[in-house]
């Protein structure tokens, strides 16, 4: 048995003012045949899932393309022309296949196609037919469609945020497209949406946890494949913004459709759950010095590049540098220019700059920092989290810089804060800080959890706010909750 393997992934925030180009994906992956194996193979990641159940299975596996981009701003059309022809040139060169299994995202926008992975299907479909098993990874934000659900043999979502549950999906897909290949699996799909959007809820704690739960007991179904609770993506303008709940069934649409009705139902009655505490910067490091123990997390949820923010936002770290705070460390404010101007200074000099709020007017105005070069690195790791583990990464020229008790990174490549390891490469030990703050909404408690006291949310103005009244929505379907009054009720069976 032969498969091949591919991705294309990209979260779309229309609000930002960054324009996600061909430059933008080769920071992160661009990647061709043989070179996606290696670099994915052992990787915690839904290509490392698909390539080392595969390889476990005996199953040949051909890599096509993979690109992903930080979030950011719609895809360009020529972007996009060119992640095409790429995909197209990677299934020409793969030759006869059994199977197909896709890596995406769920919430592309190119300048142009609301729907990106609808079109990215659709065209695929037109290079390999109907007739050979496509299967699809998502992510949890995706916002979904039927076009989407049209095109594909099975969807697999995430389950977990922070998506810890990747490589699973990924190993998932290989052993669906076995089954179908080998066993004549026939498969049915249910795709129902919610007049609901969610601000970012992470699955370790209640109402999302809940609702995962409910999942997973459908799911002991003999002919439930599937059933996943999409939250979408809310920082995206466009009529296909929503949450979702995708069932894949063993051939039974009615089952299908039964199922979804359920769990949107139950999703509907928890949606004012959903609603989060809003905290300031000032009042969320009020809340970390009172307490008991250390490291205290502080997540600046409003300013998280995994969402498409501009990741050089200064409201939290100008509350921390006027609170005059001792013993506290920050990472990572994205300014390459500062990165530049102290690798020329180097280590142990005393520079004078003008930090962050760069990118745009949304995320504050720039500090007037005047600190010590701590120390000065190429801002290469390798991710220690369970989300991703593995996975090489690559901040280009980064700085340890120190004001007063506190340290504050600077890196080169916009990103958020998955794990240590980038304190780490600075010479910061996150254990014996009494306040350890980072730019991310979520995914940095796989590994924060773990080794905190406590995690203290703040919110600010961002294009990731809790907030939805910060943004001018001008497509979205409407009525929508919460923006509207709305009422839902899905048929059961």
């Amino acid at each position: 048995m032969k498969i091949a393997i591919g991705e294309v992934w990209h979260e779309t925030n229309t609000f930002s003012s960054v324009e996600t180009t061909v430059e933008l994906f080769k920071q992160l992956a661009w990647e061709r045949g043989e070179t996606i194996l290696s670099n994915h193979r052992g990787v915690r990641d839904y290509l490392g899932g698909m390539i080392n159940r595969a390889e476990a299975l005996g199953i040949e596996v051909v890599p096509t393309f993979a690109a992903i981009a930080e979030p950011a701003g719609k895809i360009t059309r020529e972007t996009y022309e060119m992640i095409k022809s790429e995909l197209a040139a990677g299934i020409q060169a793969a030759g006869a296949v059994d199977a197909f299994c896709l890596s995406l995202h769920g919430a592309g926008v190119v300048d142009g196609i609301d729907d990106m992975e609808g079109d990215l299907l659709q065209y695929v479909r037109s290079l390999i037919g109907y007739e050979l098993p496509l299967i699809v990874t998502l992510d949890l934000h995706g916002n979904l469609t039927e076009k989407m659900a049209a095109e594909v043999n099975v969807m697999l979502g995430v389950h977990l945020y922070p998506h810890t549950d990747c490589y699973e999906r990924g190993m998932e897909a290989v052993d669906i497209a076995e089954q179908m290949v080998k066993d004549g699996l026939q498969t049915a799909i249910h795709l129902i949406k919610l007049p609901l959007m969610i601000p970012t809820s992470t699955t370790n704690l209640s109402p999302a946890k809940d609702i995962n739960a409910i999942c997973w007991e459908w799911e002991k179904h003999p002919d439930v494949i599937d059933c996943a609770f999409f939250h979408g993506f809310p920082y995206t303008d466009h009529p296909y913004v929503s949450v979702s709940v995708v069932v894949v069934t063993k051939g039974n649409q009615l089952l299908a459709k039964g199922v979804a009705d359920d769990v949107a139902n139950q999703i509907w009655a928890k949606r004012e759950e959903f609603t989060p505490q809003v905290l300031s910067p000032t009042v969320g490091i009020t809340q970390a010095l009172a307490a008991d123990g250390l490291p205290i997390v502080i997540n600046e949820t409003s300013d998280n590049p995994g969402g498409g923010s501009s990741g050089d936002g200064t409201y939290l770290l100008r509350t921390m540098l006027e609170a005059n705070l001792q013993n506290a460390c920050f990472a990572f404010i994205y300014d390459p220019e500062v990165a530049q101007i102290a690798h020329e200074a180097g280590v142990g000099t005393t520079i004078t700059v003008k930090l962050g709020g760069k990118v745009d007017k949304l995320h504050g105005e720039p500090i007037a920092l005047t600190a010590t070069v701590k120390s000065l690195t190429d801002g290469s790791f390798i991710t220690s989290s369970s989300m991703w583990k593995g996975l090489h990464v690559n901040l280009g020229k980064s700085v340890r810089l120190q004001a007063g008790g506190l340290d504050i990174i600077v890196c080169s490549v916009r990103a958020q804060v998955f794990d240590e390891q980038i304190y780490l490469l600075h010479g910061i030990d996150v254990n014996t800080y009494k306040i350890v703050a980072l730019k991310s909404s979520q995914h940095f408690r796989a590994a924060f959890e773990l080794i905190s006291k406590q995690i203290i949310t703040v919110d600010s103005p961002g294009l990731t706010t809790l907030q939805f009244s910060f943004f001018d929505y001008k497509r979205l379907s409407r009525p929508i909750y919460p923006l509207d009054e709305v009422t839902f009720q899905a048929e059961t069976l």
